[in-house]
């Protein structure tokens, strides 16, 4: 409190002392003792309302001690299952929660990681991939500005995500590691990796790349052999030695007919192998007669047109051409969409041609676009622009409903490039991404989608979006998602398939360690996106008939399900609607490969080098009592004792106002009974 502050109290208290006596004892006509209560009473009213409009401020302090956290990090992988070290993961966590020692020493807090991570709530070891680079990513994010040794129990054996062993090196606490397995050495052979085609055209032949590895001392033979059904259709013969450990297969297959066609390579087991499971895997490919062909025309080189290309032919469905506006004129015919990138009036031909044939297009403008020419040659949007640029940020609809989006957090990627002024459309459409400036939604559109007549278009106001394209690969390490958003917008406008009230759509296989998933829209009969609606699917397997009725989530603007508790097999689905006559049926394969089944003991090499990273030390699964000795004995962890400074500002305390209302009502109280009211 300052000096200022306790003068001010100081006049505040003379004010309401004579104040008082003026009032009580100034010529009062009272009793004597009416006059005391009177005046006391009085005197403490003015001083607390003076004291109020002052408001002086008063510091507390107040003190706690502060135990280092013990985050222990537990793997929930079916790899843990597999080396028969889930008994050891029970008895590790036991002793961690009964250890009183431990628990005076260090504030634990538990967590499981498999797929994904959060809080450890029960052990099933069925998670079907681990991704122990997000498990400690996520855990320095939570105690990054704490002392926070981790306990890491794990095999080490990473499916999913970056090198955990690149992540630990920005870790900023020490990590211990508590390896699940022993570093023996098996003979085995295994397929390390299989790589396909997930789409082939028919009669063509499709590239395989197979990499077999051999862990063991002696030179060994053995047989590389894929098959479909009971026919084998390709076969090589392998020879591995101690130095000689890896082998890489390339060839190609015959895609000899339409549809699924479903392939097992193995590599014949030595007799001698402890795992036998990772010698084989079951791959396949859908054979397609025809491809969806794209053709951009663009008079100029832009990055973008990269992106755009990576984008549309990460799905070996589609082809995509690149042509000059006059080099395009005469092959329109030949494609199913047509992509006009910045037109200018070197275009004008294309549109008229465009025109006659009633083909499906998707505009791109920015900076480059000549307005005047675009506004003059089409009818369906026009804008009135000036020569200065802007960045606009993209929006998503929540409520789009032509197709199926998933919010792949557009709102985060860098802002694109277009020229200033409202872009209106003329036509029926519905706007996929609206702008934003600075946070601000402007109300006009970035990418509009419109059909009329059989023919649907879209028109795209922004360049620049190969950085979306980069920015969701450094949020995600992966293309998948962007490039995912734009095969739906291909797909939509490559296709003039009348629209129907239920859309269903769905992968021909999937391979049940990745996400298992079915979505579908249901439109009312003005086809408008109904949100209200309960959608079912039911599913059954074509092998056991065992059926199965899932209920389908609303997610933005469409419908999902999960199905990846599904075991492996081939499934005819019927997705329904309640309460209406109107379903859309399909069918689909789930492909066995369990990655986790595929190791033999732990990557004890990989755990100490993570424990060397971080200043930690690893331990195996028969020095847990060292573990604890070791956290137990090291004074880097010391619990703190801190002190909190708090300001409180008088007004803040409530029973001051109670004082001023108990000391008016008491005045108020004893003139009423003393007949002074």
């Amino acid at each position: 409190m300052t000096t200022e502050t306790i003068l001010y109290i100081i006049i505040a208290g003379v004010i309401s002392l004579s104040l008082a006596l003026f009032m009580y004892g100034y010529k009062t006509k009272y009793s004597k003792s009416l006059r005391w209560i009177f005046g006391v009473l009085r005197f403490i009213t003015l001083f607390s309302l003076l004291l109020l409009l002052i408001n002086p401020k008063f510091k507390s302090e107040s003190y706690s001690i502060e135990k280092p956290k013990l985050p222990v990090l537990v793997d929930n992988s079916a790899s843990i299952a597999e080396l028969k070290k889930t008994d050891q993961v029970s008895a590790l966590l036991e002793k961690l929660k009964n250890s009183k020692e431990l628990n005076e020493k260090f504030d634990l807090s538990f967590f499981s990681f498999g797929s994904d991570f959060g809080e450890l709530d029960s052990l099933s070891f069925l998670e079907k991939n681990s991704n122990l680079s997000k498990a400690l990513d996520a855990t320095n994010e939570l105690f990054k500005n704490e002392t926070a040794p981790t306990i890491f129990i794990t095999d080490g054996n990473q499916t999913l995500g970056s090198d955990y062993e690149f992540t630990s090196t920005t870790y900023k606490n020490a990590v211990y590691p508590f390896i699940l397995g022993d570093s023996t050495t098996y003979t085995d052979l295994k397929i390390e990796r299989l790589n396909s085609n997930r789409y082939a055209f028919l009669k063509n032949k499709f590239p395989v790349e197979v990499i077999l590895v051999y862990n063991g001392t002696a030179s060994v033979n053995s047989q590389f052999i894929i098959t479909q059904g009971n026919a084998t259709i390709y076969k090589e013969t392998v020879a591995f030695s101690e130095d000689n450990n890896s082998k890489t297969l390339n060839f190609t297959l015959l895609a000899s007919s339409v549809g699924l066609q479903k392939y097992t390579a193995q590599i014949v087991p030595l007799e001698d192998e402890k795992n036998k499971t990772n010698n084989s895997k079951q791959f396949a490919v859908e054979v397609i007669d025809q491809a969806t062909n794209v053709l951009v025309i663009s008079d100029m080189i832009h990055p973008d047109l990269g992106a755009l290309k990576k984008a549309i032919t990460t799905n070996e469905q589609r082809t995509l051409t690149i042509k000059k506006p006059s080099e395009a004129t005469s092959i329109l015919n030949d494609y199913q969409l047509v992509v006009l990138f910045q037109p200018d009036r070197s275009f004008t031909q294309l549109y008229s041609e465009i025109k006659n044939l009633k083909k499906n297009t998707l505009t791109i403008t920015g900076t480059n676009t000549d307005w005047n020419f675009l506004n003059s040659i089409q009818q369906e949007f026009k804008k009135e622009t000036s020569l200065q640029t802007e960045d606009v940020s993209a929006t998503l609809n929540n409520n789009y409903g032509t197709f199926a989006v998933e919010n792949i957090s557009f709102n985060e990627f860098p802002p694109l490039k277009t020229t200033f002024g409202d872009l209106s459309v003329l036509v029926p459409h519905e706007i996929l991404l609206g702008q934003s400036i600075d946070g601000f939604e402007t109300g006009t559109p970035m990418l509009a989608t419109m059909e009329l007549n059989g023919k649907r278009d879209a028109i795209w106001d922004g360049e620049n979006f190969w950085k979306w394209r980069a920015q969701s690969y450094l949020q995600n390490d992966s293309f998948q998602e962007f490039d995912g958003f734009m095969g739906k917008l291909v797909q939509y406008l490559a296709s003039n398939k009348r629209r129907s009230r239920l859309e269903v759509s769905n992968e021909t296989f999937y391979y049940n360690n990745n996400p298992i998933k079915i979505s579908a829209q249901y439109f009312d009969k003005n086809y408008v996106f109904d949100s209200r609606a309960a959608l079912n699917i039911t599913v059954r397997n074509t092998g056991t008939e065992k059926q199965t009725v899932f209920p389908m989530l609303l997610k933005n603007n469409f419908y999902e399900v999960d199905l990846n508790s599904l075991p492996a097999g081939e499934y005819k689905y019927t997705v329904s609607v309640d309460n209406e006559s109107i379903s859309r049926s399909g069918d689909f394969t789930i492909l066995d490969f369990n990655v986790e089944q595929q190791f033999l003991n732990a990557d004890v090499s990989k755990l100490q080098r993570v424990a060397q990273n971080t200043k930690g030390t690893a331990y195996f699964s028969s020095e847990i009592d060292t573990m604890i000795k070791s956290l137990l004995a090291n004074d880097s962890y010391q619990s703190i004792q801190k002190g909190e400074q708090k300001t409180v500002p008088l007004i803040d305390w409530k029973y001051l106002l109670v004082l001023i209302a108990l000391t008016l009502s008491a005045e108020w109280f004893i003139r009423k009974y003393n007949g002074l009211i």
